[in-house]
């Protein structure tokens, strides 16, 4: 009895309590990452800057043979978050899923030829032997479909010769004068560039071209929705710690040294190439006018994709986006 009255003297006299005496443990958040993927550059400057103990986050990464995989990780509940596009999510919500989906980058794919490639526009590429990472439901490629129907009255699907394969497979063969033109994911397509190849079109001039003036982002962090109510700060820091670490990463050439490694390569030329495709995907902006427009976008995909692209449903779905406010960084 007495030392219990010793130990409420002491917390008495200290100000504390017994229930306040213990930190409370970072809350661990797993990701499931592609071991190569660029969404590691800011995972590792996280970490290096202290951005995550800073936002009270334990980052724990769980390593993913490829997107596909990714997926299904998260579906099975062992991971808790992913990077992937919004299309899905919406079509997983259409299945009675609640994923929903945070922005991470405005970055898409692009369209590459030679250098002294006689291609000067969309219309050039009837004919020609066009490299599709991504597969026939490819968004850029869709997309691209939809701007010369609307442009010039081409049906591409019919007008070119396809090539599908693996991103950096279709990069070979493009290095190898295989193809004529080359649809592929940005980080590939920066190296092509680095290496002078010509961009044609990017993600972004295509949804231009199709009336969308909006920056909308590309792939996001995505999550179930009912974990991110039960962690509402840890997912909302994690989402702030990503933002500072992207800005560092643009800004200072110190943080982006710190990265370098993960590039794949000792090409300077490349690295910088990298590096400003990755910060030109920087998110600067996210409210109702890019939530409007990525709904007009998917409609476009749907017109042209499909129920093999989208699912069942139409429209996008209610929910796709998480509506849960981000702390400034």
């Amino acid at each position: 009895m007495m030392n219990r009255r010793l130990i409420a003297l002491l917390f008495l006299i200290t100000g504390l309590s017994p229930l306040s005496s213990a930190v409370a443990p970072d809350t661990e958040i797993r990701l499931g990452v592609l071991a190569f993927g660029t969404v590691n550059w800011e995972l590792d400057t996280m970490e290096r800057e202290g951005l995550d103990k800073r936002h009270r986050i334990k980052l724990s990464r769980r390593p993913v043979a490829n997107p596909q995989a990714a997926k299904i990780a998260l579906q099975a509940g062992a991971v808790d978050m992913i990077v992937t596009d919004w299309l899905w999510v919406s079509r997983r919500r259409a299945d009675g899923t609640d994923f929903t989906f945070a922005p991470y980058s405005t970055t898409a794919g692009a369209l590459i030829v030679p250098a002294a490639s006689t291609i000067t526009g969309i219309e050039g590429l009837v004919h020609k032997r066009i490299g599709i990472a991504g597969g026939a439901l490819d968004k850029n490629w869709l997309l691209l479909r939809a701007l010369a129907e609307k442009r010039y009255g081409i049906d591409l699907e019919g007008a070119v010769e396809k090539v599908f394969g693996a991103p950096p497979l279709l990069n070979q063969q493009m290095l190898q004068n295989n193809l004529d033109a080359l649809i592929n994911y940005w980080h590939y397509a920066a190296r092509l560039e680095a290496q002078g190849y010509r961009k044609l079109l990017d993600g972004r001039e295509i949804l231009m071209g199709l009336g969308v003036s909006e920056a909308v982002p590309a792939l996001g962090y995505v999550f179930k929705e009912a974990w991110a109510d039960k962690n509402r700060a840890a997912v909302s820091g994690f989402l702030s710690a990503s933002r500072a670490a992207k800005d560092l990463l643009c800004q200072s050439d110190a943080a982006w040294s710190g990265i370098v490694p993960l590039t794949g390569t000792d090409d300077k030329a490349v690295q910088a190439m990298l590096r400003r495709s990755y910060c030109e995907g920087r998110i600067r902006q996210w409210g109702d006018a890019e939530k409007k427009a990525a709904r007009r976008i998917y409609d476009l995909l749907y017109r042209v994709g499909g129920e093999p692209l989208t699912g069942k449903s139409k429209h996008l779905q209610p929910g796709t986006f998480w509506s849960y406010e981000v702390d400034q960084p």
